[in-house]
């Protein structure tokens, strides 16, 4: 049974156990993306993916596909390309930037998820200090990034996008090195790829992705511009 939500963003979201196994992880359909929505979602352990002409759908998938920052594999390749110093990496430098990157459609895809409301919901919690983003540099060009959600100290990555060899990935690690510096837990990567499995993230059941959830979110964490973090880690870091 699919749940429908109304548009009272207090609305409780049914419990994660009820998701439909096939499509895996179908909880709901309907409500809003305001930020007191977005926020309880991710804090059960739900995400929004829909497509354009469809309803606002509510996701939990079982397994759950995690990383944990400090076993975050780097490559021989990887470390050889970090070596080289080819790219600069920034944070919460140019947010929109990223997110359109991500939106814009793959050779393979060229559909997006990320539709206008869903890109407006993510800038309004990137302007609450919530939303976050990775951004590689190739010069003066964004060559690649990534974004996503931080609660307490759990990231929920949302997409990343790459146009240079490599790039997310190297958002992804330098992502990882700050988290475990500042003690976060877990990157939640929602469903598994094989891109993500080469840089460690493993699979976890769901009710043991909620516990932790349960926990972790409501650490302290770090709300507010990451860019200005730049005395122990620069807003400009070479690679």
């Amino acid at each position: 049974m699919i749940f429908v939500l109304d548009d009272n963003p207090n609305t409780p979201f049914p419990d994660v156990s009820l998701a439909e196994r096939e499509p895996d992880g179908l909880l709901a359909v309907g409500g809003d993306l305001t930020p007191q929505r977005l926020i309880q979602a991710y804090q059960l352990g739900i995400f929004p993916w829909f497509t354009e002409g469809e309803p606002i759908l509510w996701w939990s998938p079982d397994p759950r596909t995690v990383l944990y920052p400090e076993k975050i594999k780097v490559s021989r390749s990887l470390k050889k390309l970090l070596r080289k110093k080819v790219y600069k990496v920034s944070f919460d430098r140019d947010f929109d930037a990223v997110i359109r990157g991500c939106a814009a459609p793959r050779e393979n895809s060229p559909g997006t998820w990320l539709v206008p409301e869903m890109i407006d919901a993510y800038h309004q919690q990137f302007r609450l200090g919530l939303a976050h983003s990775v951004e590689v540099w190739q010069d003066d060009m964004l060559v690649g990034g990534l974004y996503g959600m931080a609660i307490g100290s759990v990231f929920f990555g949302e997409s990343m996008f790459s146009r240079a060899t490599d790039s997310s990935k190297i958002a992804l690690v330098h992502l990882s090195r700050k988290l475990t510096q500042w003690g976060f837990k877990m990157i939640d990567c929602q469903v598994y790829t094989q891109h993500l499995a080469s840089l460690g993230a493993e699979e976890i059941p769901r009710a043991i992705f909620c516990k932790d959830l349960a926990s972790w979110t409501r650490l302290e964490g770090r709300p507010g511009s990451w860019a200005d973090e730049g005395k122990q880690y620069p807003e400009i870091d070479r690679c």
